[in-house]
């Protein structure tokens, strides 16, 4: 059996009919591009996550007042938002019990000030974070120029400063800012470090902030804010290795559920955010995504397939004389099945293609609104072409079985 020449053969059969081979194929590449399509951005979007999620260190986890994500729901929402603040003294408690820890640090965050440096200014989008020293390591934060803080910068309340890339390109384009000094909030700090560059995510930039001494935040921006969540204190705790993460985790639950004084029978009122925690969250709200699209492609395969077993029925009916005519020259039932079946998978695999290469544009194209990188999913490019074989050959077994059953005598008969 010639396969080359079936193959050939198949081709030649479809360019005959160009236009009714298009309408067939349709339908696979509706299928096949809603689920490339789709799983490109969902793809773009978790590797996305997973690499911003360097802002937290390795084997680094947080304790924060709320959730990472919060559902709609005004009474639960109500319910984190009536949580007590952590605050910086509970911070000293647990730093002091949980001893097996390699880092236990805090943070304070306020957002919407204006950075100063003599005539230039930024826009009142720059987030102050007040951090204690091992903040710089539990974040995964790298020193580019200059020196980090340190202890007696925290235990002075120095008016110190480490500045992200974007202030360092806003303020000071042809200036060391090393040094120099910076007015934030109204109040003036020396420069004494900047940052490396870490980059975007979702085309929102990780080097538009400036660091100080969580005690200097203190001094001058007070330990109360206006809105309930703006008042508390994060705090990020980074075990020796990731054999004993767990349980660094579980240590620092039970320590701090005594530092929060809990009953037994009451639940945490914290939370425990980690780069696996949000990982598993963002994958929980993909998968309903997935399904959804799994199910509007399975109804367009189905609606395709059946297209494509209708038209190869009409295809054995129109050529059955050029049937009858191949057997009497002695060609058998495998090989009038082999051809059919070819020209079903040819006809899947196609519009397959197609339909591969719309999702990936379309994928990328959409993805690149939310400043998300050019990713080809190979996974979701070998399941889509899989997927078009599987059908090609599911619906184009039965047309091309009639074919190849098809009597020779009265195929050449047929007028």
């Amino acid at each position: 059996m010639d396969y080359k020449e079936l193959l050939n053969q198949s081709f030649y059969s479809l360019k005959a009919n160009k236009l009714r081979a298009f309408l067939t194929i349709l339908g696979i590449v509706v299928g096949i591009f809603s689920i490339i399509a789709i799983m490109t951005i969902v793809t773009i979007i978790q590797n996305s996550i997973e690499s911003g999620l360097s802002e937290l260190g390795t084997n680094t986890f947080q304790i924060q007042k709320l959730p990472a994500f919060r559902s709609g729901d005004p009474k639960e929402r109500a319910k984190y938002l009536k949580r007590r603040n952590i605050t910086y003294e509970e911070f000293l408690q647990l730093k002091d019990l949980l001893t097996d820890a390699k880092y236990v640090a805090a943070e304070r965050w306020k957002g919407g000030l204006v950075a100063k440096f003599r005539n230039r200014e930024t826009n009142p989008n720059i987030p102050l974070i007040g951090i204690t020293p091992e903040a710089i390591y539990t974040n995964n934060w790298n020193i580019e120029s200059g020196r980090a803080i340190n202890s007696i910068d925290l235990h002075y309340a120095n008016d110190v400063a480490i500045i992200g890339k974007d202030i360092v390109e806003k303020l000071f384009p042809n200036v060391d800012p090393v040094g120099n000094e910076i007015t934030i909030g109204g109040k003036k700090f020396e420069i004494i470090g900047t940052f490396e560059k870490q980059g975007d995510i979702f085309g929102e930039s990780r080097d538009n902030f400036i660091v100080i001494p969580i005690t200097s935040f203190f001094k001058h921006f007070g330990t109360v804010e206006p809105f309930a969540w703006s008042g508390s204190v994060n705090i990020m705790v980074m075990s020796y290795s990731s054999e004993d993460y767990d349980e660094t985790i579980d240590k620092a639950i039970g320590y701090f559920r005594v530092v929060r004084k809990l009953s037994p029978n009451e639940e945490n009122d914290f939370e425990i955010f980690s780069n696996e925690s949000l990982i598993e969250q963002v994958n929980q709200v993909t998968s309903g995504v997935k399904i959804g699209v799994f199910a509007v492609a399975a109804i367009a395969l189905l609606a395709a397939g059946i297209g494509i077993m209708n038209i190869m029925l009409v295809s054995v009916t129109e050529r059955t004389k050029e049937i009858g005519i191949r057997k009497s020259v002695g060609a058998t039932k495998q090989d009038i099945l082999i051809h059919f079946l070819f020209e079903a998978v040819i006809l899947c695999l196609v519009g397959g293609l197609i339909g591969i290469f719309l999702g990936i544009v379309a994928g990328n194209i959409a993805a690149s609104f939310i400043g998300g990188k050019f990713t080809l999913p190979l996974l979701w490019i070998s399941f889509g072409i899989s997927i078009c074989i599987l059908v090609g050959v599911i619906f184009g077994t039965y047309p091309a079985y009639k074919a190849a059953n098809l009597d020779p005598i009265e195929a050449l008969r047929y007028e």
